[in-house]
């Protein structure tokens, strides 16, 4: 409790704000493209202090901040009479004009998933307004909507005219630009007003691990742990019934842990708030890794069992088999989600399970276990 309690104030000593509180302040001037700059083929003006975004050429357009920003509170107001639009937030834009990064929609079509969450360039949808009724019901098509949108740490929120529509963690991107977009097509009209924001400073990823000893851990069990070329490699034998754990001497409440791994042979997984004990050495959860089956699954160990187990058929959209995958581990109070290459694998809303621990890595027993782990990492800053 006390290592929990010391990891916590560091975490906030360490997450530095360049902002003064939560003060939202304009970062559009109204008269020009001072600190934007506009990429794409839309054509963007400026009439009485108002944004108009408006198809050109028929590509996509975007209005973006020069300057980037990571963890933020923005307010806007946006009002869209045809087409679609959304409001890039940490995003990045190359020479080629590609843009990848977090969108939140404005959507005035029936499907109504304004607010909704859009990942433009890389994974498509991460969060619709499917089973939302309430924030589909809240955009105004042809008026002013009023859109609240929160980034901190892993935490992405937004909300449409007071009503809450996304919420959702994901560590992919800590920063980037804003972006004001006008959607490829025809006839696209949008407007944006009234643009400020409060700059919350950057959360950042720092080592769990130092990459070359196995100091802040320790072994327990059976196993054998070296480090090789920078990746710690972990092994059993089928003849060692015995369990094997690297344990992490430092104790996590709340967190978000990513690593990358590859998996050769046999069962292993990422532990989190556990405890040593039971017949396999820990008790705890753990985010499954397996050469093929159950991968980003998240399993109670000497517990409830599966808690959360995905179909072959969905492991194979996520998973790399005989590459390095990267698996990222999102803990806060008793919601618990686990990434794989991006990938949502499982998550649970209001977990009843243990609150704390260590983080450890597992080699199976009564199996070959052949697998490695590198760039072990807790964002500093999460919230």
């Amino acid at each position: 409790m006390k290592a929990t309690f010391c990891l916590l104030l560091t975490l906030l000593a360490v997450y530095t704000s360049t902002g003064a509180g939560n003060e939202l302040r304009p970062i559009f001037n109204g008269k020009d493209w001072d600190g934007w700059d506009l990429r794409g083929q839309a054509n963007y003006a400026i009439v009485d202090g108002v944004i108009v975004g408006t198809t050109g050429k028929g590509g996509h357009g975007w209005l973006c901040t020069r300057k980037p920003y990571g963890d933020f509170i923005l307010e806007a107001e946006v009002r869209i009479e045809t087409g679609n639009a959304g409001i890039q937030i940490r995003s990045h834009i190359d020479a080629k004009d590609t843009m990848v990064g977090y969108q939140i929609e404005v959507d005035p079509t029936p499907r109504a998933w304004s607010g909704g969450l859009y990942e433009q360039g890389r994974r498509g949808w991460l969060q619709n307004l499917t089973n939302n009724p309430a924030a589909r019901a809240a955009f105004k098509k042809s008026d002013w909507n009023h859109y609240r949108i929160e980034a901190r740490g892993d935490w992405i929120r937004s909300w449409v005219n007071g009503v809450a529509a996304t919420d959702y963690l994901d560590a992919m991107d800590l920063d980037g630009v804003i972006a004001l977009q006008v959607h490829a097509g025809q006839n696209v009209k949008v407007e944006y007003r009234n643009i400020r924001l409060a700059d919350l400073g950057r959360a950042s990823w720092k080592p769990l691990w130092n990459g070359t000893s196995l100091e802040g851990w320790r072994a327990v069990g059976k196993g054998q742990w070296t480090i090789v070329d920078g990746a710690i490699h972990g092994a059993n034998a089928a003849s060692e019934k015995e369990f094997g754990h690297l344990v992490s001497k430092e104790s996590f409440k709340d967190f978000v842990v990513r690593l990358k791994y590859k998996a050769v042979a046999g069962n292993s997984g990422l532990y989190f708030r556990i405890a040593e004990k039971g017949f396999s050495g820990v008790t705890g959860f753990q985010a499954e890794i397996d050469p093929a089956n159950d991968v980003g699954g998240l399993y109670e160990t000497n517990g409830r069992s599966w808690v959360s187990q995905p179909k072959p058929a969905e492991v194979k959209k996520w998973y790399r088999p005989n590459q390095w995958n990267s698996m990222t581990v999102h803990a806060h109070g008793g919601r618990i989600k686990v990434d794989v290459n991006g990938f949502q694998t499982a998550e649970l809303a209001n977990d009843p399970g243990r609150t704390e621990g260590p983080v450890a890595l597992q080699v199976h027993g009564g199996q070959d276990v052949d697998v490695w782990f590198k760039d072990i990492e807790i964002l500093d800053g999460a919230k």
